[in-house]
């Protein structure tokens, strides 16, 4: 669901390291206070995802990547 968040230059976004020169299909993530906020790449005006810390960890920690 998309949220109210700080505005996109306060934040810090980075993109996955799986992400590779492929521009076309990659999300960006920025911690944010209230928890992990992610984005499309090529839409960095529009919505947003906040996921709690808790769960953005358990992602991070799953360990596998399926392509």
């Amino acid at each position: 669901m998309p949220v109210e968040s700080p505005s996109p230059s306060a934040l810090s976004w980075f993109k996955s390291s799986y992400s590779g020169g492929n521009t076309t299909e990659c999300v960006e993530t920025a911690f944010a206070p209230n928890g992990v906020l992610i984005r499309d790449s090529k839409r960095a005006d529009g919505p947003r995802l906040l996921v709690s810390s808790s769960a953005w960890d358990h992602f991070i920690s799953s360990g596998t990547v399926r392509r």
